[in-house]
């Protein structure tokens, strides 16, 4: 985990950014999220007259003002509430509110942080290993929205004290740390409803917190929210409603997803809170369109795997696409991000003569990012952008190459020398001051390589051999040694359809605003592949590749229709897009 993080200011500024609750946390959420709790508290925590709540990052108190009015609705509980925020105003406008509303209330608001509360009740044991016989502090009901905070802006002290005490690695969230943390304070028989991000359900560094919740938890329901832009950030937030361990276990946790769609609607509703709990596709009154699917929570026995929701007809579908598969895309060859310089200023230009009045340096490369992007052959540009690639091959080796062989770059790169020299990072890990901080393998660019855009709300997939330099806003791979060049081909096909766009809602779903999806190597990866000896399969190459050598022709529209009609049909699927 990098530590040496921007200075906590910004950690700062974040944290009351969240801890705006009446904003931040809209009521009609609130509210959701408390009646779901109380939903699935055991009548054994129900049954008690006084009831311990708490959330433990309160902001203006918005989540504990939906759930103490939830509570009270029986009037039969004494109610302890508890909360923590590091914003004294924040606390301040919470304690107000709350007992504006609810005047005889016992509450109790620390100005603290939550993790160390949480550390100092454990007596510092990791929070990620299972739980113990200690006996901390325990809460019957906790409502969370933890701060949405990655540990890169946190500053450097309080990154590290999260990487020792909670075993944080990697590219992690603060709220990660948070969802354990409640595991070690909520009541063996209590309930907890938590509103995080939903990217930790589909990515690799949820991998672990995906794994300590089943470990941790007795999860009851999942609510995906999807784009159904409930907060004004661009969070796309879920809902997490779990119980203590000693509570009994669901096998088959219940999954709800909602996400928007340009399907025809079938029934309007007020809100998209509303059509939470309905099935099928729902319009609501502002006009969007919701798929609303309800389901289980598929796990299969590796616990940290992808968190996906399992209904009839997906199941089906998918089944159907396993038995017509015969590999993935990471059997053609290890997906790898473009080049980083973390000085685009000084590496990449698309003026290099009048830079250097015509003294240009010697080892210039086309480089390829998203904005030459076009499915199956990337656009050509009049100037296209070129990088200044300091490195080679040698002997199996990965070197900065010898300045003084290559006066021109030389002559160059000093004249930048100082703002180099600033990327300390680089100096710290051996390496030359003027090397590219992520180069990735210098022998790989001259080979035919299979490129797409890392973020598009299509896929695009392109075929390129002009041995240009990919940057980081893509992806591309080549070939392992022994496999097919003609499997690059197949791949740019299926990476091309909209079958793998129904592939990646079904497996993935992780959707950002305006439908855009992320490319990345732990999706694509898993990408399927059909037999490349097939007669479809040669079907579909051959067509591929005359695409590609007639690319600005109009023949070729329809020529791309056609393959991604032979693509479903290869899968065992009619190209019907379901809608789940």
């Amino acid at each position: 985990m990098n530590t040496s993080a921007l200075p906590a200011p910004r950690y700062k500024e974040v944290t009351r950014k969240k801890s705006e609750g009446a904003t931040f946390t809209p009521k009609d959420l609130s509210d959701f999220v408390a009646k779901n709790i109380v939903i699935a508290a055991q009548n054994e925590v129900m049954s008690k007259k006084k009831l311990r709540i708490l959330d433990p990052a309160v902001g203006e108190g918005e989540l504990l003002l939906s759930l103490i009015g939830e509570l009270h609705k029986s009037k039969k509980h004494e109610l302890e509430v508890f909360g923590f925020d590091q914003d004294k105003e924040s606390l301040s406008i919470a304690k107000s509110r709350i007992e504006k509303k609810f005047p005889n209330i016992n509450l109790k608001l620390e100005n603290i942080d939550f993790l160390d509360f949480v550390i100092s009740e454990t007596g510092q044991k990791t929070l990620w290993c299972a739980s113990d016989n200690s006996t901390p502090t325990s809460y019957d009901l906790i409502i969370a929205n933890p701060p949405y905070v990655r540990t890169q802006i946190m500053g450097a002290d309080k990154a590290r004290k999260l990487s020792q005490n909670f075993n944080l690695t990697g590219r992690v969230d603060l709220y990660y740390a948070f969802i354990l943390g409640i595991s070690k304070v909520l009541d063996p028989k209590g309930t907890t409803g938590i509103i995080v991000s939903n990217r930790f359900m589909t990515t690799k560094s949820g991998g672990s917190v995906r794994k300590a919740i089943l470990n941790q938890f007795n999860l009851n329901h999942i609510y995906d929210l999807g784009d159904t832009k409930l907060f004004d950030v661009a969070v796309l937030p879920s809902v997490l409603i779990a119980s203590g361990t000693e509570t009994p276990k669901s096998l088959e946790p219940k999954f709800t997803s909602i996400y928007e769609t340009t399907a025809e609607s079938v029934q309007k509703l007020e809100s998209p809170i509303e059509a939470i709990n309905k099935e099928g596709i729902v319009s609501v009154n502002d006009g969007r369109v919701f798929e609303v699917q309800q389901g289980i929570l598929d796990v299969n026995k590796n616990l940290s795997s992808v968190w996906r929701i399992h209904t009839k007809s997906n199941g089906t579908w998918l089944s159907t696409v396993r038995k017509n598969s015969i590999g993935s895309f990471r059997d053609i060859g290890k997906i790898r991000v473009g080049v980083k310089t973390c000085a685009d200023k000084v590496f990449i230009r698309s003026d290099w003569n009048n830079e250097t009045s015509g003294n240009i340096p010697e080892v210039l490369c086309p480089l390829i990012t998203h904005h030459i992007a076009r499915r199956y052959k990337s656009l050509s540009i009049e100037n296209q952008l070129q990088i200044l690639y300091p490195h080679k091959m040698l002997n199996g080796k990965r070197k900065a190459i010898d300045l003084e062989k290559v006066p021109n770059t030389k002559k160059y790169l000093a004249k930048y020398r100082q703002e180099l020299e600033s990327r300390k990072y680089v100096i710290e890990a051996g390496r030359e001051w003027y090397e590219i901080w992520v180069p990735q393998d210098p022998s790989a660019w001259k080979k035919t390589k299979l490129i797409f855009r890392d973020i598009s709300a299509e896929p695009t997939f392109w075929v390129d051999e002009s041995g240009g330099v990919v940057n980081g806003d893509c992806y591309w791979l080549t070939c392992n040694n022994g496999v097919n060049l003609d499997m690059l081909w197949l791949a740019a096909a299926i990476g091309n359809s909209t079958f793998i766009e129904e592939y990646y809602d079904h497996m993935f779903k992780n959707k950002l605003y305006a439908g855009r999806r992320r490319f990345i190597t732990q999706y694509v990866e898993k990408f399927p592949l059909i037999d490349p000896d097939s007669n479809i399969g040669q079907d579909i190459i051959r067509l591929v590749k005359e695409v590609y050598s007639s690319i600005d022709s109009q023949e070729t529209v329809g020529i791309q229709e056609e393959i991604d009609g032979m693509v479903w049909r290869a899968f065992g699927l009619s190209g019907k897009k379901v809608y789940r």
